[in-house]
């Protein structure tokens, strides 16, 4: 087939997927109780009831989640927003004053979230878009991960001051862009860290600080995980398992061979749970506070549900028609309210981003007892990943930053 044919059709299935967006926009326009932004969201936390958005349009978004809100947004970044990371002004005390976030302009600010000021600016923290922060909070070390596929690692030790940020070590390993990460502290020297990138590969590192003056982190790597096809979309460590979404249109379970904790045999291979298309978010809530056997996926615009109290025999328990184009991220909301009688309740529910420029909301009740299945919607296949030797991207990656970047 000829390259003409074949962008050809391509476009003609692009052509397909936008009118059926369209067709669906207007189908689920109430569903979730939707509040819509300016941008994109690509990234979200959740924090007392409100929801902290890494957008598109350079600004990092506050929405109250009870009443819809707009809050003051945070601008200063001169690229799409696409990570956020929260850490203690005082360690150890979970007060989360310190907001931290990467961007495509290669940079990574740190904002007081009391007086809404600018604390810092580290300009080129990587060579190329900040895509992941993750903050070891008794460690006081961030750790960044970027399109230039190179991991770094960044002293916390002195929040306040307004200066870049003292780099501490880097990785210089993977192949392709590092987009997820996820660790766990041992000591206060060590951690394990586990880094995921777009080809699929998950390393899992020894971290350890060094007693030099200033002290730098070292990583030595642990194992190597290849078993997913292609990107890693997602990863998340808890109760001694790695959960892991994929573009390979799966989400694995991975015991950890050193954990305690972990239910799972290390003996069996990692158990796959299958999707129609690629899984671009995940929430484990056994990883979260509310700590119940149930996993929420996002795969394409469809929110999932599974009961995973056996891990051997996942059940499927329904899916939600969520959104109109891709979920970014999964969030759980512990709302807390007062009922007419004055008693106070704290209720779950789940927070959806998307491609389409909304947040949703769902009372987890309610996911776990979905109603009946409609019959399924045909879909345009994904083209298959190619590499364009000019770019050193994938067709994937060149699509999503078309997208990201469109209107």
């Amino acid at each position: 087939m000829s390259d003409d044919t074949s962008n050809f059709l391509i476009a003609e299935a692009q052509l397909v997927l936008d009118a059926a967006r369209k067709e669906k926009a207007k189908r689920t326009k109430t569903l979730g109780d939707p509040i819509e932004l300016p941008g994109k969201a690509l990234a979200i936390e959740i924090q007392d009831g409100v929801a902290w958005i890494a957008e598109n349009t350079t600004v990092v978004r506050k929405v109250d989640l009870e009443t819809g809100k707009h809050l003051p947004a945070f601008k200063g970044h001169l690229g799409p927003v696409t990570t956020l990371a929260f850490c203690d002004r005082k360690p150890g005390t979970g007060d989360h004053e310190i907001l931290i976030s990467g961007s495509w302009d290669k940079s990574v600010k740190l904002w007081d979230t009391v007086t809404k000021r600018l604390i810092s600016s580290t300009p080129n923290a990587h060579n190329d878009f900040v895509k992941i922060l993750l903050v070891f909070p008794s460690l006081q070390l961030l750790v960044s991960g970027s399109s230039d596929k190179v991991v770094r690692f960044w002293d916390l030790s002195d929040l306040e001051k307004p200066t870049a940020l003292r780099s501490v070590g880097s990785i210089s390993s993977h192949t392709r862009p590092v987009e997820c990460l996820d660790g766990r502290a041992l000591t206060k020297d060590s951690a394990v860290l586990y880094t995921g990138d777009t080809m699929g590969v998950i390393k899992v590192w020894d971290l350890n600080r060094d007693s030099g003056l200033p002290p730098r982190w070292t990583a030595t790597l642990k194992e190597t995980i290849n078993n997913h096809r292609t990107r890693i979309n997602e990863l998340m460590y808890g109760e001694g398992q790695l959960w892991t979404a994929s573009a390979d249109d799966t989400v694995q379970v991975i015991p950890d061979k050193d954990s305690e904790t972990s239910s799972i045999s290390t003996t069996k291979p990692p158990r796959s749970i299958a999707h129609p298309v690629a899984v671009r978010a995940i929430l484990p809530l056994g990883l979260t506070d509310l700590a119940e056997p149930y996993l929420i996926t996002g795969a394409g615009d469809i929110l999932r549900v599974y009961d995973v109290s056996d891990l051997d025999e996942p059940e499927f328990i329904g899916e939600v028609d969520a959104h109109w184009h891709d979920i970014t991220a999964i969030r759980l909301w512990m709302r807390k309210f007062v009922r007419a009688d004055g008693r106070a309740l704290v209720e779950p529910w789940i927070i959806t981003t998307s491609l389409d420029r909304t947040i949703r909301k769902w009372k987890l009740s309610e996911l776990l007892k979905p109603p009946p299945p409609k019959a399924p919607e045909v879909k345009a296949p994904d083209p298959k990943p190619v590499i364009d030797a000019d770019s050193g991207m994938t067709e994937e990656e060149e699509r999503e930053l078309a997208e990201l970047m469109g209107e």
